[in-house]
């Protein structure tokens, strides 16, 4: 019960930073504009607190259903307005600061979304070297040529600071066939230019790109060979004798330099003896664990009951803090901000065409439990978390969906052309066609959330 309480007060603490902001925007532009504010609710339903403040007596609201919040302005379409106010009244501006309005709410979320993302590069964001070990046979990397040691240091030309920013450059190259890494390398090569290794893309599924797109690619860091920090009792590796602090080698003549490579060798190897090689004291000697065939997500696989860790001097030398100074931090978080703006447009153009998944479509359920980890991993994952979010929610409301900001913005559009505002009839029709879709996307996104849940 404390965990979902915590994530639950992660989630609203999450919506409403978003919301504010986001209302706070159309708020801000309208004044501006000369519009009369007579509502800002955080918020939907029936008004659980009210205060009027303000020179026009606006009400500041918080509501009964907290899954988003509204603005209401004067306007002649929703009751009756004084005479002395019909210059403050919405729909009596031009539609220059009709758009401008609008268009404020989604505009917000993405500028938080670089303040956001530059105060945590003003903090420093903790990463690790992209470092790689040698990839497995018949794997993009290993016909690429990369060995073990290579450092990456760009994709297609973008710098690679961090395991991380190796990952989302990858992301960025779905859809192509070909990536480019420039990588640097170890030995007898330190120090000599930055080499150009090509890995091949399109044999990725689109269940690849949606689980590990660099695992799937042969990329995998080097961390060094793991080491047991618990041995779970009446397990596989537990009646083969292995202990805490046994520091497995290989597996079945195969060096494993990761906790995921034990993971993926024990996994592959149910109900079959395998051969652990380890170092116990200095001394390297083989143990044979058979894994215990278990059943997860409907896919058998082995299991051999022990818990590894990486070891502290090996994560110690990956570790590493990107920082940038102030002016910096902006221009990397507005960077930040477009490319993921673009590749949240991509994502759900390529959702539309049948080229990635529906189940990539998260609701509120989902949401909340992620506000939970990213606030159980510390504030400045919580802070990025906030950020992804914030960009999600204005590309999202731009999307020219009626009832979203950005189906209002396609009817000012479509004034501009035509000369006149849309008619009742097409604005009334309209938002029926885009409550249908909301309403379906909604019950999707439930669906995906259930799915994972349970």
């Amino acid at each position: 019960m404390i965990e979902i309480a915590y994530k639950l007060l992660a989630f609203l603490v999450t919506l409403g930073v978003l919301v504010v902001f986001h209302e706070f925007g159309h708020y801000l532009v309208a004044r501006l504009a000369g519009v009369k504010v007579l509502r800002f609710s955080v918020g939907f339903g029936r008004a659980i607190a009210v205060r009027r403040w303000g020179r026009d007596g606006t009400e500041w609201a918080l509501s009964a259903i907290p899954l988003g919040g509204y603005v209401k302005m004067l306007d002649e379409r929703e009751g009756d307005v004084a005479r002395g106010e019909l210059s403050r009244a919405f729909n009596r501006q031009s539609v220059g600061k009709r758009i401008a309005i609008v268009a404020a709410g989604p505009i917000a979320n993405l500028l938080l979304a670089v303040v956001l993302f530059a105060g945590t590069y003003m903090a420093g964001v903790p990463g690790q070297r992209a470092l790689l070990a040698t990839p497995a046979p018949g794997t993009a990397a290993a016909a690429a040529g990369i060995e073990a040691g290579d450092l990456v240091v760009a994709v297609d030309g973008e710098p690679v600071r961090s395991w991380q920013d190796l990952r989302w450059r990858l992301m960025r190259a779905q859809g192509h066939d070909r990536a480019t890494l420039s990588v640097e390398r170890a030995g007898p090569h330190a120090g000599d230019p930055p080499v150009a290794r090509r890995l091949d893309l399109s044999r990725l599924t689109v269940a690849d790109w949606e689980g590990n797109a660099p695992a799937a690619l042969g990329l995998r860091s080097d961390l060094g060979a793991p080491l047991v920090a618990e041995v779970i009792a009446d397990k596989p590796a537990a009646r083969a004798g292995l202990a805490v602090g046994d520091r497995i080698l290989a597996i079945d003549g195969t060096a494993v330099r990761s906790p995921g490579d034990v993971a993926a060798a024990t996994q592959a190897r149910a109900d079959l003896a395998t051969v652990f090689r380890i170092e116990r004291g200095g001394v390297a000697t083989d143990v044979t664990v058979t894994p215990e065939a278990t059943e997860q997500g409907g896919k058998r696989m082995g299991m051999a009951g022990i818990k590894l860790t990486v070891d502290p001097a090996v994560a110690a030398g990956l570790a590493l803090t990107v920082r940038y100074g102030p002016l910096e931090s902006l221009v990397q978080g507005a960077r930040k901000t477009w490319e993921l703006s673009v590749f949240t447009l991509k994502m759900l153009g390529r959702i539309f065409i049948g080229e990635a998944s529906l189940k990539n479509i998260s609701g509120p359920l989902t949401m909340a439990d992620f506000a939970g980890q990213s606030a159980h991993a510390g504030f400045s994952v919580f802070v990025g978390y906030l950020a992804l979010i914030s960009i999600s929610l204005g590309v999202l409301n731009l999307l020219p969906v009626p009832l979203l900001d950005g189906g209002h913005l396609l009817y000012y559009l479509a004034e501009i052309f035509k000369g006149s505002p849309v008619s009742d009839r097409a604005f009334e029709v309209g938002q029926r066609i885009g409550m249908a879709m909301l309403a379906a996307l909604m019950a999707l996104a439930l669906f995906n959330d259930v799915s994972r849940l349970f």
